[in-house]
């Protein structure tokens, strides 16, 4: 396999990085400039080889570890100056190759993605329980970014890639403890998944939901609050002509009607009245996450909002993406890396999950027969002069420790005017 790039001037390879994900591999050599390129595959034993041209390499320090399907890295110079790159293979793969332009974190780059040969189900679908208690509705939570793409960055350094992984782990915690649902880590680690795959990992696991969790930034660090999207009309009648366009995708089934015999108009005309179906959906589940989300932060928005995003064209899963914050505001900064914090979006998260389903639960499922109890408001209290935290959980009838709990204080120190959110007793 041969991929080229664009002629350039002389230039070094000053770092090799390797990221390792479930789905494949992704090699990453950082350039001073672009340069052209080929790459191919060997076996006996397998390996990919990847050739610079008039290409030197300053890679400081030890080569990276070896990950994924990677056993090993060496780098060598070729006759005339050629710089080669070999990459010792576990297995067959096949590599796909591109250039990207520098970005606030990295330079200009040489990506290698090690895919593999052949599809592997590597999708943990969720148990399905015997029909006298109904499956479980599966949440697939995607956390954005990953890998050599760390998304935003804030202004001390903080990384959208980090703060959203652990928001999405504490989610499914939460999930994982709800009765009747169960996660589904799109992400669990620092490696990068394509958009598509994304998606198309929540479908083959049948995901009853998907839930792509960002954090947002933008030029003015004084931008605030969070926003929840759903897919646009304009992006859904985009994609649905791309699935009509592909055969291989028209053999799927969506909504229980297969495809692969219907002509292009007909099979169009089924993926739009789909896709339509799943973007209502998407704008219920997305309203009762705002109004949960907003107990616990500033929403820029109050009503969902539409935009073509990638990641949520599924003709047949309600999908939302949340951007939790801006990132790029010192204080919505430290509040995305707080774990306080980051428990509460989570919590809010499965609360707005759960208010969707106890009203469109799927039937056959485990909540379609036994509908959670509707959940009571938290109570909040203002903190007047002289009360104490001892004398506030005597009056609502909870210990003091669970009042701390609540509300992530590690003492007995509160302040007038501070509101303290109540648990139920």
């Amino acid at each position: 396999m041969t991929l080229s790039g664009p002629a350039a001037e002389a230039g070094v390879v000053n770092g090799l990085r390797l990221w390792a994900g479930p789905q494949s591999t992704r090699v990453v050599l950082d350039l001073s400039a672009p340069a052209a390129h080929k790459v191919f595959a060997l076996g006996n034993p397998n390996r990919i080889v990847i050739d610079l041209e008039d290409t030197a390499a300053t890679i400081p320090g030890d080569m990276p570890a070896a990950g994924g399907v990677v056993a090993g890295l060496r780098t060598g110079t070729r006759p005339g100056g050629d710089l080669r790159v070999v990459l010792d293979l576990s297995a067959a793969v096949k590599p796909k190759s591109f250039l990207l332009e520098p970005n606030d974190s990295y330079g200009h780059r040489l990506v290698v993605d090690l895919l593999p040969l052949a599809a592997e189900t590597t999708i943990k679908r969720a148990p399905r329980p015997s029909s006298e208690t109904g499956r479980p509705v599966l949440i697939a939570i995607d956390a954005g970014h990953g890998g050599d793409d760390p998304g935003a960055s804030g202004p001390s350094g903080i990384r959208e890639k980090n703060v959203v992984l652990e928001v999405a782990r504490r989610l499914a915690d939460e999930i994982h403890r709800q009765p009747g649902m169960e996660p589904l880590l799109i992400r669990d680690g620092d490696y990068f998944v394509r958009l598509r795959d994304r998606r198309e990992m929540a479908r083959s696991a049948q995901a009853d939901l998907f839930v792509s969790i960002h954090a947002d930034a933008f030029r003015n660090g004084r931008a605030t609050g969070a926003t929840v999207y759903m897919l646009s009309q304009k992006g859904a009648t985009d994609e649905a002509a791309q699935w009509a366009a592909d055969r291989e995708n028209a053999s799927d089934l969506v909504g229980g009607v297969s495809l692969s015999d219907k002509d292009q108009l007909l099979a169009k005309v089924l993926l739009d009245l789909s896709q339509s179906a799943t973007i209502n959906a998407s704008s219920m589940a997305g309203t009762r996450i705002i109004e949960q989300l907003g107990r616990v932060t500033q929403m820029r928005k109050t009503d969902v909002q539409q935009a073509p995003f990638l990641v949520l064209k599924s003709p047949d899963i309600p999908s939302i993406l949340i951007e939790l914050a801006y990132i790029s505001n010192p204080r919505e900064e430290r509040a995305l890396s707080d774990s306080g914090q980051q428990t509460r979006f989570a919590r809010a998260i499965h609360e707005g999950v759960l208010e969707y389903f106890r009203n469109n639960a799927p039937p056959g499922s485990y909540l379609a027969s036994h509908p959670p109890p509707i959940a009571r408001p938290a109570t909040r209290h203002i903190i007047e002069r002289g009360e104490t935290l001892s004398e506030i959980a005597e009056r609502y009838r909870i210990s003091v420790a669970m009042l701390r709990q609540s509300n992530q204080l590690k003492g007995d120190q509160i302040r007038i005017g501070q509101v303290l959110t109540i648990p139920s007793g």
